[in-house]
């Protein structure tokens, strides 16, 4: 069966689905267990009701990835109005610990050391997802504009004779048997074709 994301259940509601990604939250009620799963465009919700199946998510923690097989149902309650029944839980991957902040909180409730020491992890928040895609959408609409215009995007080693950038990370090395430094920041610079040769 073929993965699908969770944004695409809604036109899959009534087939069998498998969806991938990560644990995000899971609320335990007296009967039933939402399993909350998160993947790269959204989340999705599944209905665990198997007592043993329940008894397995629920010592599954956070972050956890999974890959599920189940049910696509329309259900109004659920997020974007499509829940999983009838699942099958896979693990691909299990954590060593719980992370150190809950992702499924609207702010990330952690000092700011906390959150660089764990920044891979840090990035999986919705909402700072959703600021990553908001700086590709900027960047996509100026090079699309700059290529509609002709321009050629050139990405140039970047070795300047000092280390003078602020709060850039720089690398010494030798150019010719003098001091040069390769920066590591991630400018790049565009040409125009009409300057290229000048």
């Amino acid at each position: 069966m073929e993965r699908c994301f969770s944004t695409n259940l809604v036109a899959r509601a009534g087939e069998q689905v498998r969806i991938a990604g990560w644990l995000h939250h899971q609320r335990q009620l007296a009967k039933v267990t939402f399993a909350l799963v998160r993947d790269a465009k959204g989340i999705a919700q599944v209905v665990v009701e198997d007592d043993r199946l329940r008894a397995r998510v629920g010592t599954m923690l956070p972050e956890t990835v999974v890959v599920v097989d189940g049910m696509a149902v329309r259900t109004e309650q659920a997020p974007g109005g499509v829940e999983i029944h009838e699942p099958e839980f896979r693990v691909l991957s299990s954590p060593s610990e719980p992370p150190p902040f809950e992702l499924r909180r609207p702010k990330l409730n952690a000092q700011l050391p906390t959150l660089l020491d764990n920044a891979a992890l840090a990035q999986r928040h919705p909402r700072h997802q959703a600021t990553t895609r908001i700086a590709a959408a900027s960047v996509s609409g100026f090079r699309s504009t700059l290529d509609a215009l002709g321009f050629t995007e050139i990405h140039t080693p970047k070795i300047v004779s000092s280390a003078t950038e602020t709060g850039a990370n720089v690398f010494s090395v030798d150019y010719f048997g003098r001091p040069a430094y390769l920066a590591q920041s991630p400018q790049c610079r565009r040409s125009s074709n009409s300057s290229a040769d000048v």
